[in-house]
């Protein structure tokens, strides 16, 4: 009965990882085919983020299922899950940078060709210096955002890279461990075998003793008690 409540929320966690990885496939798709401007690529960027936690977070509860698991064998199976998940994620991250960047680019480019157009409009409109200058620093304070953004995404990628390389030295020390318990365990059987001999051994001697006192016993009652027999 436990295992089977246990199942259940293994496959929900289960069906929920799938279902943020195809959700953050699909918007990392929508960043790559967004056509700006840079407003609605933050706001896609901002659910890309908000799903990847969600994914995160059940990744790690699928983690902890495994190591409360009973079975080696499913522990370690759910394991290799846990860390094909994480593959799976990082792939997807590397998938939304490059998405980015080649949507930022094809904004630039949009941008360029339109402050271009502006340009000519602008010349024919007789406009100041001053409006092509404001023009100018709003796209440079839209690239020092994008070069912001594009640092914390590889500072997020670091994070995660070495979260996985704890992980795999906590589980590497753990197999050392279970290896240490089991030949502690070997001893232990091996004397509890010995044991359980010398307890027999010892109950047949005092059961001998006894049948040979009963015996001597007997022998002196029927000695004093008919000695014409």
């Amino acid at each position: 009965m436990a295992a089977a409540a246990a199942a259940v929320p293994l496959r929900v966690c289960h069906q929920e990882i799938v279902k943020f990885d195809l959700e953050i496939k699909a918007a990392v798709q929508d960043i790559r085919d967004c056509p700006g401007p840079l407003g609605a690529l933050t706001e896609l960027n901002a659910a890309v983020k908000e799903k990847f936690r969600h994914l995160r977070g059940r990744i790690q509860e699928l983690e902890q299922m495994a190591k409360e698991q009973d079975k080696e064998s499913e522990k370690q199976a759910l394991l290799r899950e846990v860390e094909n998940h994480k593959k799976q994620m990082l792939s997807n991250q590397a998938a939304w940078r490059k998405a980015n960047l080649a949507c930022k680019i094809a904004i630039d480019n949009s941008e360029k060709d339109q402050l271009l157009q502006g340009r000519d409009i602008l010349r024919q409109r007789k406009t100041t210096k001053e409006s092509l200058a404001e023009s100018a620093s709003n796209i440079t304070e839209s690239l020092m955002g994008i070069s912001r953004m594009m640092s914390q995404q590889v500072q997020q990628s670091e994070e995660t890279v070495q979260t996985l390389a704890n992980s795999s030295r906590t589980i590497l020390e753990a197999n050392e461990e279970f290896k240490s318990m089991s030949g502690t365990i070997q001893l232990g059987r091996k004397l509890i075998t010995k044991y359980n001999r010398r307890e027999l051994t010892d109950k047949l001697l005092i059961f001998l003793a006894l049948a040979l006192f009963l015996a001597t016993v007997l022998y002196i009652l029927k000695k004093r008690l008919f000695p014409f027999l």
